[in-house]
């Protein structure tokens, strides 16, 4: 897996998938809206280069399935896990839909939980 080698040892397909992770993460903490322009934006702004279609597919992914869900999904079970990433695209899709309608739910749920959070002002 990618976090178990140095990034050198990766090829240039999963640097790439990486960079536009980390990217998406960014936006996410920062709260902005994680779109291929954003993204392409940072990682130019970091001076990385990546193939063309790697910002638009991973923004579609976010987009589609949900940075919370995709973070659950990386990061295991337990609470440190996280940085390593975002599933494939096809693989979250399909996730997303044997989830069916208890993930709209959880989706909710969780929503409501980072309002209480953001209510506390831990900042």
């Amino acid at each position: 897996t990618m976090a178990s080698c140095p990034v050198s040892e990766l090829s240039k397909e999963q640097q790439d998938e990486l960079v536009c992770t980390y990217a998406a993460l960014i936006l996410h903490d920062d709260g902005a809206e994680i779109t291929a322009q954003a993204m392409a934006a940072l990682i130019k702004a970091a001076g990385v280069n990546v193939e063309g279609y790697w910002p638009m597919l991973m923004a579609k992914m976010v987009n589609n399935v949900g940075m919370d869900a995709l973070i659950k999904m990386g990061s295991g079970a337990g609470g440190g896990g996280g940085g390593a990433g975002a599933a494939p695209a096809a693989g979250g899709a399909a996730a997303e839909g044997a989830a069916g309608g208890a993930a709209g739910k959880e989706e909710k749920k969780k929503v409501e939980e980072e309002e209480e959070e953001e209510e506390m002002d831990f900042d």
